[in-house]
């Protein structure tokens, strides 16, 4: 999710100071030296957990690392798929459990069972499939962020969602390009079942915008745009933890929530396969874990991490978590999207 940090932009570039910063190209010189991880924006960017994670790898195993910004979560799995014939990544960073059937039916990533995996709940390991080709890496379940300050009331169900009070109010992310965006589309499968078309129709008036990704969704959100945005539940940690307020709200819906988990997994004919592995083990380990509560602003993989305070006060849980069918929730995302005439 994660995840993450509030910037309209996407972060594109950023220069190498021992650890790399993003990258829009994988170099390919003292290749064995350099680990080169696909990602999405806001794990890269200015913000995120990514230089504090490569700068702590690079310090214990003397390997750099080269981050390239691939947009979102769906575009990353789009950038391998398209370079399977010629294969610049060693590790594939931020699939998540709807888009893990299709990592494996595209034959990008190869099977390794990071060391340490045994801190990651068999649940976790479960939502990204049984064969070793992703690992948890982080956690959160998806909910729809609420300004307090907004002069609507909050919603309480996804339903309330499509009532004329909140025309042009909402603020989704595109889910052919991001993973929130499919999952806020999967969470509607998931309780909606076949009417899930319908509920659509109805919710299309309410949508002020459909955004490539969450760091621009978001922070269309955080600048006032639209009162209600797409995220997740721990996001008011972070205005816990730095605004040092709880004016944006995570809503816990009666319909119940459904759980992102997002993972990392070693490139198939990856050109530094010894160094991906290196970077997985160390990617789960309490060291790298860490980092991720107030940079990823998701719930660490890793069960040995201690929260911070801002997550126990400002984090609800959900009264249930939804399962459903991920393959048919991934079918109906161009029924959606035609609805929407996208």
């Amino acid at each position: 999710m994660l995840r993450h940090i509030f910037k309209i932009f996407l972060f594109s570039i950023l220069v190498s100071i021992g650890f790399s910063g993003c990258s829009k190209k994988a170099g390919d010189s003292a290749r064995q030296n350099e680990v080169v991880v696909y990602t999405y924006d806001s794990f890269c960017g200015e913000w995120g957990p990514g230089a504090a994670i490569a700068k702590k790898f690079t310090e214990k195993t003397g390997l750099k690392v080269t981050y390239v910004d691939c947009g979102d979560g769906v575009e990353v799995l789009s950038r391998a798929a398209l370079e399977k014939g010629n294969v610049q990544a060693d590790v594939i960073l931020g699939l998540d459990n709807n888009l893990a059937k299709k990592a494996a039916e595209q034959d990008i990533l190869e099977a390794y069972k990071p060391a340490g995996s045994e801190a990651i709940s068999e649940e976790l390991k479960k939502a990204l499939g049984s064969k070793n080709l992703l690992t948890p890496f982080d956690y959160a379940p998806f909910a729809i962020v609420f300004d307090t300050k907004a002069d609507v009331p909050a919603p309480k169900s996804l339903d309330d969602l499509t009532k004329p009070v909140y025309a042009k109010k909402i603020i989704l992310m595109n889910p052919r390009t991001s993973t929130p965006g499919l999952g806020f589309a999967a969470w509607t499968c998931a309780v909606k079942g076949e009417k899930v078309l319908d509920y659509w129709k109805a919710l299309k008036p309410n949508i002020l915008t459909m955004a490539p990704g969450w760091s621009a969704g978001y922070g269309l959100f955080t600048n006032g745009e639209a009162p209600l945005v797409c995220s997740y539940t721990t996001s008011a940690a972070y205005h816990y933890e730095y605004d040092k307020t709880d004016r944006y709200q995570a809503l816990i819906f009666d319909d119940g929530h459904i759980l992102q988990v997002e993972g990392a997994g070693l490139a198939k004919n990856a050109p530094n396969k010894k160094g991906a592995q290196s970077f997985l083990d160390f990617l789960i380990s309490e060291d790298a874990q860490n980092e991720l509560p107030l940079t990823q602003w998701m719930l660490p993989a890793n069960k040995n991490v201690k929260l911070p305070q801002s997550y126990i006060d400002g984090t609800p849980s959900p009264k249930k978590l939804l399962s459903y069918d991920t393959e048919k929730a991934n079918v109906a995302i161009e029924q959606i999207m035609a609805v929407l005439g996208e």
